[in-house]
């Protein structure tokens, strides 16, 4: 409680939006929160502003860096990097299932990402960062419930410029990168490039059994990022940008680290080379089983076009057009153990795919009294998923082990009636396949009307309409003879049930199901901002937001032997209430902001794996309340500065009867990743060596009370108390003309579950999926 004590009052006084790029002093902060350049306090909007300055000194490359510099914000993953999840005030959506959208928006460069894992990758030169928190619906669209993660990259400079950078750090880390900029044909056109290629060896220690697995280490990193952007302005009037993207990685990830080891465990171990799983546990060791490769291949890519155009002194036209492919391909040791029970290959026959086009145009306008703009949206999405789950040489012979009581390695077979390695043949499986389909059109508004010289109204409005399509093919390699044989023989239930698991029952041998989803729903927001002086604004707010209903992209039945064909599930909606206070003094030497917020959440989307298959359900209510606050200062001592904030949040279940597969644990209690307490702070300093050697420390941190991080909420699966520390100290010319830095990410080689799993067809078995030990390094930089 003494740590949690200091974590939460040393944020409250370094807390707050930004510094300033290259002095570290306080500036003007402009933000992009309502679409239109702002001060950052005139916008009646919950925003976390991270400048270029402060995210390269906290190491930041992807979303999930983001971390260490927002409170309320947690981003993880799992099985791989593809199943990344973003969560704003403990609301998100969690798990490996492409059905569902994200309650957290991803927007790079004005363009949407559907899914945080598709967002997730090497950001490249950063402009800034605003993390907007709330529902932003009326201006993002759909799948912002929860807010937005708006990233504005370095645009193309007709001014030459390039810079290079090379990393080395622990785990064998190495990293190149390098970037340009200028103009390319006088003053119409300038360019920008970037490339990257980042490689680490893995975190984990893999005992591999008998193969045929041969790689011994795991979480690795290995991938490369181009992007290049044109910036065209054939008039003072119209601005054209054009950016390309692409990133590839090959990597392997993950094996998770065994927490708890059940009573099943020595079962694994008898059709092991080695014990199947790790005993005694001890997670921070970092050793897993694992007899099949984890390998991961994600590619990303994209291209898009922005025009601005100013039609007059009063209007502005802004255009943005966009396609992007992402394809993540993953091999799984599905059993994480060492036995071969069951996995999915590495040959890309298990491989999530979206291509996404998205066209966006929006008007807007000022007079002396009203900021007006209407816009339209559109977007086509087409998903593709299959999943080839394949029994292993072992996966008989452990259900017989476990029927039996350990005793008899073909009891599976006495049970059907079958020969043994007939019931479940090895190399074999079921085989399903996702077509999805979602294309929407959305018509918005936001005006902000100047009653007085003082209050300021703000309405927006903005309706969707979406229509999703599913085909599913289910098919078993072969006809799921075991199931079959036990439905019509004379055996236990509980027998019955484990031979007949959703992935080895008969009714799914070549099914084809059509699915169709249609909705048109209204969002919006009324805020109304009154200031007193210059340094002080008070703001209240009501918005509406949703997150697209959707399809289960998952094996679902009513009964063994019967399938479900319906695997919707309605969206999920937001109503927000907040109350708050933006202060500064005279030239931002100090800025405190504070918030009261009051959101409530109708058919909460849950998504939860029973251990064999994803169930998703709709949760009547949650209720997120609680208190943002921000505070950032210029100290008296010359080039030292302050940033951050805390965020208290209950964000709970209400009370409502779970519905099968759905623990009992879940009402009146706070959900997964929604610790009541964050708060995360960021001290640097700044001075002259010499005339030719300039000196700079940065330190950020971030404290998180206990929360849990399991969707069933099992206790076994808390995450305790902890705090994470990222530093940096730099050498450098004062023209930033080069440098030398010393890094460290999590300094203190904190100890924590990204989320910890009940381990698949292992009773009682618990695992982790680990965040990165700690990682230092020396990183030389280069301006020309």
């Amino acid at each position: 409680m003494r740590n949690a004590s200091w974590a939460i009052l040393a944020a409250a006084c370094t807390a707050g939006p930004a510094l300033a790029q290259d002095t570290g002093m306080v500036a003007e902060l402009v933000v992009t929160a309502q679409k239109r350049e702002q001060n950052l306090q005139d916008v009646p909007v919950v925003v976390t502003t991270l400048p270029q300055r402060q995210l390269q000194d906290a190491g930041v490359r992807d979303i999930k860096d983001l971390q260490v510099l927002a409170p309320g914000l947690s981003v993880t993953s799992s099985t791989s990097e593809a199943q990344t999840s973003a969560r704003i005030r403990g609301v998100g959506t969690i798990g490996d299932n492409p059905g569902l959208e994200s309650s957290v928006g991803t927007v790079i460069d004005g363009v949407y990402r559907s899914r945080s894992s598709v967002a997730f990758g090497d950001l490249g030169e950063l402009e800034r960062i605003e993390i907007l928190k709330g529902p932003q619906g009326t201006l993002f669209g759909k799948n912002t419930s929860a807010g937005v993660i708006n990233v504005i990259t370095k645009e193309p400079s007709f001014e030459f410029g390039a810079d290079a950078e090379l990393t080395f750090g622990n785990y064998g880390a190495r990293g190149l990168s390098a970037a340009v900029t200028g103009p390319i044909a006088g003053d119409l056109m300038a360019g920008r490039l970037y490339v990257a290629k980042r490689e680490r060896d893995g975190f984990a220690d893999v005992l591999v059994g008998a193969g045929p697995r041969t790689r011994t280490d795991d979480t690795d990193q290995n991938y490369y990022t181009v992007r290049g952007q044109l910036l065209i302005a054939p008039t003072d009037a119209v601005v054209v940008k054009v950016l390309a993207d692409l990133s590839e990685r090959d990597e392997h990830c993950c094996v998770n680290f065994v927490t708890v080891a059940g009573p099943t465990a020595p079962l694994v171990d008898a059709l092991a080379a080695d014990n199947g799983v790790i005993r005694p546990p001890n997670p921070y060791d970092r050793v897993a089983n694992a007899n099949r490769d984890m390998g991961s291949k994600i590619s990303d890519r994209g291209v898009s076009a922005q025009l601005d155009w100013d039609i007059n002194e009063n209007i502005s036209l802004t255009s943005i057009t966009a396609y992007r492919e992402w394809r993540a391909e993953n091999g799984s040791d599905i059993d994480f153990s060492s036995a071969d029970i069951w996995y999915r290959d590495t040959d890309g026959s298990s491989f999530s795919q979206i291509k996404t086009l998205s066209q966006e145009v929006r008007l807007a306008g000022a007079t002396e009294k009203l900021n007006w703009l209407v816009g339209v949206f559109y977007s086509d999405e087409a998903l593709k998923a299959r999943a080839a789950t394949t029994f292993g040489s072992a996966y008989e012979p452990y259900f017989s082990l476990l029927l039996s009581g350990g005793t008899n390695p073909t009891f599976v077979s006495t049970l059907t009636g079958l020969p043994a390695g007939t019931n479940f043949p090895a190399g074999q499986g079921p085989r399903d396949s996702y077509d999805h389909s979602s294309k929407g059109w959305a018509i918005f508004t936001n005006n902000s009307w100047k009653v007085t010289d003082a209050l300021e109204l703000t309405l927006g409005l903005r309706y969707s309409d979406d229509e999703k399509t599913v085909e599913s093919h289910y098919t078993n390699s072969v006809p799921a003879a075991a199931c079959a044989a036990a439905i019509v023989r004379p055996i236990p239930a509980a027998a019955r049930a484990a031979l007949c698991a959703p992935h080895s029952d008969p009714a799914f041998n070549n099914v084809i199901t059509h699915q169709k989803q249609g909705e048109g729903r209204w969002s919006g927001t009324v805020k109304a901002a009154y200031r007193f002086n210059e340094g002080i604004m008070a703001y209240a707010s009501y918005a509406e937001g949703f997150k697209s209903g959707g399809f289960n992209l998952d094996r679902s039945r009513l009964a063994i032997g019967v399938i479900d064909p319906n695997t919707s599930f309605p969206a999920e909606t937001v109503t927000s209430y907040e109350l708050g206070v933006k202060t500064n003094t005279l030239g931002y030497g100090l800025v405190a902001n504070a918030t009261i917020f009051h959101q409530t959440f109708e058919d909460f989307q849950l998504n939860t794996y029973t251990g064999i298959s994803w169930l998703v359900a709709s949760i009547p209510e949650v209720i997120s309340r609680g208190v943002d606050f921000d505070l950032m200062w210029r100290t008296p001592v010359e080039g030292l500065s302050f940033s951050g904030g805390v965020t208290y949040a209950e964000t709970q279940f209400g009370d409502f009867t779970p519905p099968l597969g759905v623990s009992p644990r879940l009402p009146n209690t706070r959900l997964s990743y929604a610790p009541l307490w964050s708060s995360a702070g960021t001290v640097s300093y700044e001075t002259p060596i010499s005339d030719n050697l300039e000196f700079r420390a940065s330190i950020s941190a971030k404290y998180t009370s206990e929360y849990n991080t399991g969707s069933n909420l099992d206790p076994l699966k808390s995450q305790k108390p902890l705090t994470l520390v990222n530093a940096r100290i730099v050498l450098g010319a004062p023209d930033k003309r080069w440098s030398a830095e010393l890094w460290s990410q999590n300094l203190t080689n904190e100890d924590y579950h990204q989320v910890v799993v009940d381990q698949p067809l292992q009773t009682g078995t618990f695992a982790t999926f680990l965040a990165p030990p700690r990682t230092y390094g020396l990183t030389l930089r280069a301006k020309f």
